[in-house]
């Protein structure tokens, strides 16, 4: 709940992939029509119904919610007026999902059979702009993984802790993919990550921090820290390394992504005691159906996305780093 200083300083994301399919599937029905629903929003309010658990969410209880505002029966102000912490899920939930849907412009030659639930609208020096989901899986279309829910589970590798991200099982190489478009903060070595890449929503609520990357080659070779990067590109590649204060060493049993979502709203959370990070398990869950296909450049061993697009967020972030650069 918000603390004295103004600010958020704890979430337990409990939201289940099945309400956020269902929010987002009314996000885009009503997207051009005179009542559009923000799927967030939806979200916040269940939130506050439930309790921000999500263990017994019925379909129903969502219908209950979006057809009145629809109908025009009531008006969202109306409807939440009386909850009494509607407004922080509202702004936990735009905290963790707020670079997930909108528009971006997807090129003409492919359109990705993923985004066949997103809404096209215009045409544009070769690419369509589309309205949805523009966030990705971390791993890969057309390569297998597994995983289960780990968030929290003990970890004793320099001193006992909770285990804060979602692990990935896969195959030494799987291409590693941008769930979001942001800028990287961070890519080195941690001793308990091994080689890592930071990631920034370019709103800066969200750190995403993927680990355990390739020994020899872990990163996309153009990567550096300051980059920018579009939802969908390969950052990097899955592997088994960290546990070590010696670089480049696979001290990790197990080949895995280790992805992580840091949330972070003060800035004096971002390291430290008042570190947020949430569970990903349902979040991997609800964006399992949209993953980036990719190709491999022989002549570079690198993967490459297939389906080229332009996130309007990082055209903007783009620019504003040049005019500041300028100035």
């Amino acid at each position: 709940m918000p603390s004295k200083d103004g600010y958020i300083k704890w979430v337990d994301f409990k939201v289940t992939s099945e309400a956020m399919n269902d929010a987002y599937a009314y996000d885009i029905e009503t997207h051009h029509t005179d009542t559009p629903l923000d799927w967030i929003c939806l979200l916040a309010i269940l939130g506050s119904k439930y309790g921000g658990d999500f263990k017994n969410y019925k379909q129903s209880d969502l219908t209950a919610i979006a057809e009145p505002l629809i109908k025009k029966e009531t008006s969202l102000t109306d409807m939440t007026k009386d909850m009494t912490y509607y407004d922080y899920y509202n702004e936990a939930y735009h905290a963790v999902l707020g670079g997930f849907v909108g528009e971006y412009q997807i090129g003409e030659a492919a359109v990705s059979p993923d985004a066949k639930d997103s809404q096209q609208t215009s045409s544009k020096q070769g690419y369509e702009t589309v309205y949805g989901l523009k966030a990705f899986s971390p791993i890969a279309k057309n390569f297998p993984y597994s995983d289960y829910d780990d968030f929290g589970v003990s970890r004793s590798f320099g001193y006992r802790r909770q285990h804060l991200g979602h692990d990935m099982m896969g195959q030494i190489g799987t291409p590693i993919i941008a769930v979001e478009s942001g800028y990287v903060e961070c890519l080195g070595w941690n001793r308990y990550g091994g080689w890592r890449i930071g990631i920034r929503s370019f709103d800066k609520k969200r750190y995403y921090y993927y680990a355990h990357l390739r020994q020899n080659f872990p990163y996309c070779k153009s990567l550096k820290e300051g980059s920018v990067v579009t939802a969908g590109d390969v950052i990097g590649y899955m592997g088994h390394t960290g546990y070590s204060d010696k670089e480049n060493v696979n001290n990790i049993d197990m080949v895995h992504l280790h992805f992580g979502m840091q949330l972070i709203f003060d800035e004096s959370q971002k390291d430290g005691n008042g570190e947020i990070w949430i569970s990903c398990y349902e979040l991997a869950r609800f964006l399992s159906k949209h993953r980036s296909e990719v190709v491999k450049d022989a002549s570079t061993k690198e993967w490459h996305r297939v389906q080229p697009m332009i996130d309007p967020a990082a055209e903007r972030f783009k620019k504003q780093s040049k005019t500041q650069a300028k100035n």
